[in-house]
């Protein structure tokens, strides 16, 4: 007679709220296996492709058996050296890329690990909402408690940093904030820093800034680094990632920046559990970080001439619209009588379309629905055709 054993999952793992994008990724199963000519407007996955000089220095440092091996954990210094000198060229900050910069496997993976480095259980971590969902789940699974700081449209989804309890803040060990906001996509003026670094001193808080769409920006109008502000890499470190500057979300890279003290703290995780980025793809992103701007123009007038479409398009047929000054989405209410949820299943089964519900993102984006800029001019403007047919 065989003998079974009972699987019980963690109390961390059961306690998970379903992750959503992979119940987005069901439900676009689910309408394709069903015939559907879907417009995926849902997930952030650019269409565009990796620009070729790229993918060919990928091609010939693939091919170098030097690479085969290990990568170091940190990163390659010539990587870090690259980081350092584009966060030079394009802020004006300086890097020691010997201490003050880290390598990561796409920045989801720095996100959801600098927790366990630096929260203990029962400490607070503060977390915006609506926002990207692995900054609670990072939260969980160190053990700590997530406190929301409503991001709400009457204060240009930004945290008011003044109605958080004091109680809270003498529990708090971490906050994140991340700007150009994912799903609002909203910016945040230098004053806001300004704030947050003044907070983040007197509670003894480290920051970090996901500023993994601080190069997809519209009408020139460039967003400016956390680190730009004085005193901001004395309490924390930003985020980058190359997944969507330049088209490479399947070659799961980003960084670290800041706050050398912090890095080191995120390293000595990350020495524990993975073993580094291959170091191939760290090499063509070096080629990648020295990108001529007029290519990553091309990219940004790509996604502008559609944000354009739908937003002009949403906004012809009543609906409230947010137009963004950065990121690949908009963020929209939905109609009366909808629900997020609700709308988001109607418009898959009315018109074939698939956005992102906002509360999906946290209990104060219910009433919008998230759209991607990540299908081709045409078929964002049949995407409006069929909206409007829907409502």
């Amino acid at each position: 007679m065989k003998s079974r054993i009972t699987v019980e999952l963690a109390s961390r793992v059961k306690s998970l709220p379903p992750y959503l994008f992979a119940t987005i990724d069901r439900m676009k199963q689910d309408a394709k296996a069903k015939g559907v000519d879907l417009i995926d407007l849902s997930i952030g996955d650019p269409d565009i492709p990796t620009p070729t000089h790229i993918v060919d220095a990928m091609k010939t440092a693939v091919g170098k058996p030097e690479h085969h091996r290990y990568p170091s954990y940190e990163g390659m210094f010539s990587f870090r050296e690259a980081v350092a000198a584009w966060y030079q060229r394009r802020f004006q900050v300086s890097l020691d890329a010997g201490n003050e910069v880290l390598s990561l496997i796409g920045s989801k993976e720095g996100i959801g690990h600098i927790p366990l480095a630096f929260v203990e259980p029962g400490d607070v971590v503060l977390v915006p909402s609506p926002g990207y969902p692995v900054y609670p789940v990072g939260t969980l699974f160190a053990g700590g408690e997530s406190y929301f700081m409503p991001l709400v449209e009457q204060n240009s989804f930004l945290p008011d940093l003044g109605a958080i309890p004091q109680d809270v803040l003498k529990r708090a060990r971490l906050m994140y904030i991340n700007y150009p906001n994912n799903p609002t996509s909203a910016c945040a003026p230098k004053a806001f820093y300004e704030e947050v670094i003044e907070l983040a001193g007197k509670h003894n808080i480290i920051v970090c800034h996901d500023a993994a769409y601080s190069e997809i920006y519209f009408d020139n109008d460039k967003p400016v680094s956390f680190l730009e502000l004085d005193g901001a890499k004395d309490v924390g470190i930003e985020m980058h990632s190359l997944s969507k500057t330049y088209n490479m979300t399947g070659w799961r890279i980003g960084f670290a920046v800041g706050h050398k003290d912090v890095i080191a703290g995120l390293g000595k995780i990350k020495s524990n559990l993975d073993s580094g980025v291959f170091q191939a793809i760290q090499e063509a992103s070096i080629t990648a970080l020295e990108t001529d701007d007029r290519v990553l123009a091309g990219i940004r007038n790509t996604y502008q001439e559609r944000r354009d479409v739908l937003y002009e398009g949403l906004k012809g047929l009543g609906m409230h619209v947010i137009k963004p000054k950065a990121t690949f989405y908009l963020w929209t209410k939905v109609p009366q009588g909808f629900d997020s949820a609700s709308f988001v299943t109607h418009l898959l089964e009315k018109a074939g379309v698939l956005g992102t519900p906002g509360n999906g993102f946290g209990a104060p984006g219910e009433g919008y629905i998230r759209f991607a800029l990540t299908v081709p001019v045409a078929r964002m403007k049949e995407a409006v055709e069929r909206i409007g047919k829907a409502l």
